[in-house]
């Protein structure tokens, strides 16, 4: 028996005005997902629990089975696992992206967050720009005084770990939720920590704004990288061990740092992919053929798929349509067609994480849709996969820790 996981990050929604009322899911073209669907079970899930706010951390950590509210300490030391960096007592690791701020002649806290991810920047230029601004005289003397170190992370998702970081009170706020509102009132505040945080950022704005690499990017007609932004900080993590848990072996396929650092501090490795970028641009067909051959070998795979989430960040509906459409036509489609010509056995769990909604491109903790294949039996809900037809089965899961009991029939 082979059992696969696939998560579509955020490609849950609710109904858009453009799409005539409809929900992306509604709209695309999937029609293997949707054959899976009518042949297994339908249903709905809350993955993340109404105590914290709704995003991939919570979400794809109850999908893995460990309750956010038991193991949740923040998502930053998840981030921090998948390169490999252990905090000790005491340390702060946290999120730190890129991001494009608002040009004009206005104070530095009056611009506005225009994109989360700089404009989807490429990982050379956002690593060369984040090495450079840790080295540069202003921002190295606050960084060697608040005790702060950045690790680069080959996209717009850079991590740093603050020593000695007493983050009681601390209120970081998360840029894709606020994309076009004004940064003063989202700056970091609540404690001492976040006075410094804020320091780095303003000192950060000071050295990007007008480095010749956003000079360039600006004269591309591209957003310039010309802030950073802290958020998602946490304290040390522990998470059950997978094999331990459910007696069964895997890997993880994804290109973000926090499903990597779940899976691995879940005892599940999570093998790096040639050209993955968590885009709409990423390597599918490598993450298929990886997913694949770790199928050839183990018992379970996870493939968890981002680009519908970031497309949705980025204001950019027709490609969370073709990501939708591509993860059916050259992820599942490929896998399940694999899978039938082992004459093998499988079960196969597919779910958005939460919602990411269009109307805000912020994400949503209302419940998602799941489905659940078993190739050897007909269960038949007869319905496509889309948000409506998961709630409409009755099949509703108030906490999404127990979806993988449900996939190895525990």
């Amino acid at each position: 028996m082979k059992y696969l996981l696939i998560i579509g990050d955020g490609m849950a929604d609710n109904p858009v005005p453009e799409l005539g009322g409809h929900t992306p899911l509604e709209v695309a073209d999937k029609p293997v997902i949707d054959d899976l669907a009518r042949r297994g079970v339908l249903g709905s899930v809350v993955n993340c629990p109404k105590e914290f706010e709704p995003g991939s951390a919570t979400a794809i950590m109850s999908i893995f089975g460990a309750s956010p509210l038991k193991y949740y300490h923040g998502r930053g030391p998840l981030e921090a696992a998948a390169q490999g960096v252990s905090l000790r007592d005491g340390d702060m690791a946290c999120r730190c992206n890129m991001v494009a701020l608002e040009d004009g002649d206005m104070p530095y806290e009056s611009r506005r967050i225009l994109s989360h991810s700089a404009g989807s920047i490429d990982g050379e230029t956002s690593d060369k720009l984040v090495t450079e601004l840790w080295a540069s005289p202003e921002f190295a003397a606050l960084a060697r005084e608040f005790d702060i170190e950045i690790n680069p992370g080959s996209s717009f998702r850079h991590f740093a770990v603050m020593h000695g970081a007493d983050i009681g009170g601390i209120r970081l706020i998360p840029p894709h939720d606020h994309l076009g509102e004004v940064i003063g009132p989202l700056a970091p505040s609540g404690c001492a920590v976040a006075e410094k945080l804020e320091k780095l950022q303003e000192a950060a704005f000071r050295f990007l704004d007008h480095h010749p690499l956003n000079e360039a990017r600006r004269a591309a007609g591209k957003l310039p990288a010309n802030g950073i932004w802290f958020w998602a900080e946490g304290t040390a993590a522990m998470l059950p061990d997978f094999a331990e848990k459910y007696g069964h072996t895997g890997e993880v396929v994804s290109a973000v740092p926090l499903v990597r650092g779940i899976a691995r501090l879940s005892g599940l490795p999570a093998p790096w992919v040639e050209g993955v970028t968590g885009e709409i641009d990423t390597n599918w067909d490598g993450k298929c053929q990886k997913t694949i051959e770790i199928l050839s070998r183990c018992d379970f795979a996870a493939l968890h798929i981002e680009a519908p989430d970031e497309c949705t960040h980025n204001g950019d509906t027709p490609g969370k349509l073709q990501s939708i459409e591509w993860l059916d036509s050259r992820e599942t489609g490929p896998i399940v067609e694999w899978l039938r010509g082992r004459g093998e056995d499988f079960r196969i769990l597919i779910l958005s994480d939460h919602k990411t909604l269009t109307s805000n491109r912020a994400h949503d903790g209302d419940p998602v849709p799941f489905l659940l294949y078993d190739s050897r039996e007909q269960n038949c809900s007869g319905l496509s996969y889309t948000e409506a037809n998961g709630l409409k089965t009755g099949t509703y899961l108030p906490d999404g820790s127990v979806l993988l009991d449900m996939l190895f029939e525990r």
